[in-house]
């Protein structure tokens, strides 16, 4: 039998501010990556203006500390700035050996878009390095630190951005990397949105004895510097997609509260392996349903047990390497 979906009382129009709003969050430690721009800084303002201590984990520590800044002057509380390059191990593993306190929360938020093939210095194409790779690694660097909030806190959460771009590709395990095949970079951008979710899936399963569950949300469709790369190409499909109603645009503000749903709200306190979308959990579609028809959906390729695995172990495998 399945079980029903999971809903909230909030809803598409609704915003962080009002997912947040009544709740004491003092004593909840939270990392929220990619907080210099767009979702990122509405995401770590509102867990900073309900008290939790938040840590902005940025590639531009300069940009993160004017973040800090606005932060402090609205809510009279100041995040800690640290640096993070999620296309860089060595900077993960420098921010998780730095860390050395229990952490309650970890919010995946940085994502990036290319036009064209880039790759990391370790010759992975970026978009899948970054966004689900460097997210993977940070998570696991910091297991422990979430076990032992969990521990102290009764649960651990952490909250993986995806897109309604999953919907576009799943994922190519004989070709990550595109070494073989021509390189598209929504194509690209999509897969690596769909990893985000298995993450959450694998995530979920194994240490949720520990206390800690993930969940993979999408925001919507949002004006942020995710877009300041786009070609001319991108840029039409993305006004297509609007056209065909795929999505209409909300702000940062609302794009935001479907990430809090995830982060602090009790219905989703100790489940994890969910889609969100519009701050409830998405219905699945068959992987070849159309976008166009579903944009509030989920594809069962990103929910599903075995290929979530399989990425986690490949994962591992090319992180290693």
């Amino acid at each position: 039998m399945t079980s029903p979906l999971i809903t909230t009382r909030f809803a598409a129009s609704s915003t962080a501010a009002d997912v947040v709003k009544g709740l004491d969050l003092h004593g909840v430690r939270a990392v929220v990556t990619g907080a210099s721009s767009g979702l990122g800084v509405e995401t770590a303002r509102a867990l900073t203006a309900a008290g939790a201590s938040v840590t902005l984990a940025v590639r531009n520590p300069a940009a993160g500390a004017n973040v800090a800044a606005m932060i402090e002057a609205s809510t009279m509380r100041r995040p800690v700035v640290t640096r993070l390059d999620l296309a860089d191990v060595g900077s993960i593993t420098a921010f998780v050996n730095a860390w050395d306190k229990p952490l309650h929360l970890l919010v995946n938020n940085a994502g990036l878009v290319t036009a064209g093939l880039e790759r990391t210095m370790a010759g992975r194409e970026l978009q899948f390095a970054t966004n689900h790779l460097g997210h993977h690694a940070l998570a696991s660097g910091l297991h422990r630190a979430l076990a032992a909030g969990a521990m102290g806190r009764g649960e651990a959460r952490v909250v993986a951005l995806s897109s309604t771009a999953h919907m576009r590709a799943g994922i190519d395990f004989d070709d990550l990397d595109f070494d073989d095949r021509p390189y598209n970079p929504q194509t690209a951008y999509a897969q690596s949105k769909t990893a985000n979710s298995l993450f959450a899936v694998e995530a979920t399963r194994k240490w949720a004895d520990d206390g800690i569950t993930a969940n993979a949300v999408n925001p919507g469709g949002i004006v942020t510097g995710l877009q300041r790369n786009f070609s001319e190409q991108q840029r039409a499909s993305l006004n297509a997609a609007e056209a065909a109603g795929v999505f209409t645009y909300k702000t940062i503000e609302q794009g935001a509260a479907t990430t809090m749903v995830a982060a602090v709200s009790d219905e989703f306190a100790h489940t994890g392996g969910h889609y969100l979308d519009d701050c409830r959990e998405a219905y699945t579609v068959p992987d070849d349903a159309a976008m166009a028809d579903h944009p509030h959906g989920v594809k069962a390729w990103a929910l599903d047990p075995a290929l979530a695995q399989r990425l986690w172990t490949v994962s591992n495998e090319l992180l290693s390497s």
